[in-house]
C-alpha cells in the first residue's frame, strides 16, 4: 500500500470541490492507500476552511476527526526549514518525513518544484493516481 501526506491544498480541493482529491479520500476509506497526517495540517485545513469558506464549527469539528480517524496520525519531531517562501510547507515535509510516506501529494508550486524530498516523492493527484494504477498492474 502507497503511504502519502497529502497537502493542505489536496484535502480543501476534496471537501470544498471533490474531483481527484475526493478519489484519493475515497481510495483512502477502501484501504487501497494510507494517508500520513499531522495536527499542523489539520490545524491549517481547519483554519482555511473557517476563513475561505466560511464552515461553522461543527463541520469544522466532524471534519477534523473523520481525517484523524482516516489517517496515521503523526507527530514530526524534526523541524524542516527547506522552502523559505511559504513555512506551511515545511509542515508538509515534516509530517511525511516523520511518517515515512513514500510520496507527498499537493498542487503547490513550490513543494513540486523540490520534486522529491529525502526520498519521497512530490507529485500531483493526478500523479499519484497513475502511479497507483502502474503498481496495480
Amino acid at each position: 500500500m502507497l503511504r502519502v501526506t497529502l497537502d493542505t491544498n489536496i484535502y480543501v480541493s476534496a471537501l470544498e470541490f471533490g474531483g481527484v482529491g475526493a478519489r484519493l479520500l475515497g481510495m483512502a476509506r477502501a484501504g487501497l492507500i494510507g494517508i500520513d497526517v499531522s495536527d499542523a495540517i489539520l490545524d491549517e485545513l481547519v483554519s482555511v476552511l473557517r476563513d475561505d469558506f466560511a464552515w461553522e464549527a461543527y463541520r469544522l469539528h466532524f471534519a477534523r476527526e473523520q481525517l484523524a480517524k482516516l489517517g496515521n496520525l503523526v507527530t514530526p519531531k524534526k523541524a524542516i526549514d527547506a522552502i523559505k517562501e511559504d513555512s506551511d510547507d515545511n509542515r508538509i515535509l515534516e509530517c511525511a518525513l516523520e511518517a515515512g510516506s513514500e510520496f507527498i501529494v499537493t498542487s503547490d508550486k513550490d513543494l513540486l518544484r523540490l520534486r522529491e524530498y529525502n526520498n519521497i516523492r512530490i507529485v500531483t493527484a493526478s500523479q499519484l493516481l497513475e502511479q497507483h494504477r502502474a503498481l496495480e498492474e
